[in-house]
C-alpha cells in the first residue's frame, strides 16, 4: 500500500501526538510503584526513580517539538507539497522522536541528541519545501 505524500504528512501529526504520550506511559508505571498521590501528583516527581524523571522530561518536551512539527506539516499539507522528501521528512520526525524518547528514558544523551537533531532537520525540511513550493 502506497500513501500520498498529503496522507503521510497528515498521518505523521497524528503519530506525533501519539507520540507525545510514550514516555508518560513510562512515568505512570514508575508513579504506580512509588504509590500514586492524586492531592500532589507533580509533588511526586522527587519521589520518581531517575529513568521516570528523565521520562517526564522527554514527554514534556515532545509536547514542545509537536507545535513546531504540526505547523511545518500542515504548512506542507496547505502548500500542496509533493515532493517525496516532504514524505520522508515527516517519518523521519516520527522516528525520532520515538527513539529520542527511548534514549531519553535509558540515559543515552547522544543518541537522544542525534534524534533531537534529525528531528528537528525534519521539521526545518519541511518548512523549506513549503516555502519553495508556495513561491514556485
Amino acid at each position: 500500500m502506497q500513501f500520498s505524500v498529503s496522507a503521510i504528512l497528515l498521518y505523521s501529526i497524528a503519530v506525533a501526538a501519539l507520540l507525545i504520550y510514550l514516555p508518560f506511559l513510562v512515568v505512570g508505571y514508575a508513579r504506580a510503584k512509588v504509590g500514586y498521590d492524586m492531592a500532589a501528583p507533580r509533588a511526586m516527581f522527587d519521589k520518581l526513580p531517575a529513568y521516570a524523571q528523565r521520562a517526564t522530561w522527554a514527554h514534556q518536551n515532545s509536547f514542545e517539538t509537536f507545535m513546531v512539527f504540526a505547523s511545518a506539516a500542515l504548512m506542507a499539507y496547505v502548500t500542496g507539497v509533493k515532493s517525496e522528501w516532504a514524505g520522508i521528512a515527516a517519518l523521519a520526525f516520527c522516528l525520532a522522536r520515538l527513539f529520542y524518547s527511548i534514549f531519553y528514558i535509558v540515559n543515552f544523551p547522544i543518541g537522544r541528541s542525534l534524534m533531537f537533531g534529525i528531528g528537528s532537520l525534519s521539521t526545518l525540511t519541511l518548512f523549506v519545501l513549503s516555502l519553495l513550493s508556495v513561491n514556485s
